[in-house]
């Protein structure tokens, strides 16, 4: 296991939320090296090292609070030093750091990605990226197809492609997991896990939140940039993947991979059919009234988007795949859903075929994380003249008492030991990135501008019928949806 840990934006937010909170715990618990060290690097100027540690004592407390053991992060924090670098000029990385050549070092690049290159360029000419040195990037790679290539290959001049994780804290999730244990390890659903049995899939990213603070990131990416091509195109090969012959990394993102090429481009023709662009206004969000999204002068950037994804494969020809995010809506909620088609022939009186509830396996990632599957069962009793259906939950959840690790203990502890399958290679990123180029070059081509929402709403109107039932239907009633 890598013991050096070198963190690039450590004054960032990401920093203070998870990096510091899931290494601290790491560190409580004995996972970690006995000569674990942090080495953080950011812009800021700090006078001594203790004012550094004193700042983001409070900063992971006021962020993480319960997440992360306090006594951990202290002595994680005497374990950690701090230096200034204008990150911008790789030249300066060798000298400020005075790290040795050829450690065991692991350099974790939590920057935005325009940054990737030359701070790679940097540690390569500071030797600091010879084997067994490891580079971990977080996501997103790039903005577009072209940026990405242009990464990728910049990236490879510096490390071989073994030694690179790229991290998308979804992977590292106990539930997102779990759907490769439910799929592969079960032949009651793998049975009929295809186009046969299956009616739609859903995938919901939900955010209460809005851009506060991050106006100028969100003005050059967007919802379709900063959520689907990365976080919710992983969830959607997850599902959609053929068995792997293993679970070594090279076979399942293989596999992945296969989906993410199989992925329907957009067109101009199809792009007003299937998706929805969106962009919060001013309104109520937890009885809290809140501003619309700011747009910066000369762009037009979505907050909400809604998609209707087609895999053009023999397993799921014609099952619509369903891809809606966005900030400001009615609910936290991250979740998948999996409908199932209705029974070939209905034998029951109550419920009647048409308001009879399909089977559903609801796959749930926050705010809390559990499975379930919701199956029709017999209400039944001697009052009755006919049997009675309704649809109850078969909760296939860990028992609640069993701490699940936060994804960032689980990717940190892969990366540090060189396990790349909860990682994602150069040629999936590159596959994602052509995907939503198709979706962006349709938007711009058929002038497809974001219609406005309410703040607490579930979006525009119009993408109703991409949300989840019963979603689906609130979101249609509700007079605060934008038409």
């Amino acid at each position: 296991m890598h013991e050096q840990f070198l963190l690039f934006g450590a004054t960032g937010d990401l920093a203070a939320g998870q990096v510091f909170p899931a290494l601290a715990n790491l560190l409580r618990d004995r996972l970690l090296p006995a000569n674990f060290r942090v080495h953080a690097v950011a812009k800021h100027p700090f006078e001594t090292q203790e004012a550094f540690r004193d700042w983001l004592l409070e900063r992971v407390h006021a962020r993480a609070g319960d997440a992360v053991d306090m006594d951990a992060l202290r002595e994680l924090l005497q374990r950690t030093d701090y230096t200034s670098i204008d990150l911008s000029k790789p030249e300066a990385l060798g000298a400020a750091l005075k790290l040795k050549t050829g450690t065991r070092l692991l350099s974790y690049l939590a920057v935005p990605p325009d940054l990737f290159v030359p701070i790679a360029q940097g540690l390569k000419a500071a030797g600091l990226l010879e084997d067994p040195a490891r580079l971990l990037l977080e996501k997103p790679i790039g903005r577009d197809l072209a940026s990405a290539l242009e990464i990728n290959a910049a990236i490879a001049a510096c490390v071989p492609e073994s030694r690179v994780f790229r991290l998308d804290h979804y992977l590292g999730k106990a539930t997102v997991q779990n759907l490769l244990a439910l799929r592969f390890g079960n032949t009651l659903l793998e049975a009929v896990w295809s186009r046969r049995w299956i009616e739609r899939v859903d995938i919901l990213v939900a955010e209460t939140a809005g851009v506060d603070g991050r106006e100028q990131y969100y003005s050059r990416y967007g919802a379709l940039r900063d959520m689907v091509q990365n976080h919710m195109l992983q969830l959607l090969c997850l599902i959609a993947m053929e068995p792997p012959s293993a679970l070594d990394a090279d076979t399942v993102r293989d596999q992945k991979l296969m989906v993410l090429r199989a992925l329907r481009p957009f067109n101009a023709q199809s792009a007003p059919d299937e998706s929805v662009r969106g962009v919060y206004q001013a309104g109520v969000v937890g009885a809290q009234a809140v501003g619309g999204f700011s747009q910066i002068e000369g762009q037009s950037v979505e907050t909400f988007v809604a998609l209707r994804a087609h895999i053009d494969n023999w397993r799921w020809a014609g099952v619509p795949f369903n891809l809606v995010t966005g900030k400001r809506l009615a609910t936290r909620s991250t979740q998948i859903v999996v409908t199932f088609k209705p029974v070939s022939h209905w034998l029951f009186e109550k419920p009647r075929r048409q308001q009879a509830a399909p089977n559903r396996l609801l796959v749930r990632l926050q705010p809390e994380e559990n499975i379930e599957l919701h199956l029709m069962s017999s209400l039944a009793g001697p009052e009755w003249g006919a049997m009675e259906l309704q649809s109850l939950p078969l909760n296939l959840s860990m028992a609640p008492t069993r701490r699940r690790r936060i994804a960032y203990e689980r990717l940190f502890l892969d990366a540090l030991n060189g396990r790349h399958a909860l990682f994602v290679r150069d040629d999936e990123v590159e596959a994602a990135w052509q995907w939503i180029d198709s979706i962006a070059d349709a938007w711009r081509a058929a002038d497809f501008a974001p219609q406005p929402y309410v703040a607490g709403s579930w979006g525009p109107r119009a993408a109703a019928p991409f949300l989840p039932p019963p979603m689906a239907h609130t979101a249609a009633a509700s007079p605060r949806a934008s038409a």
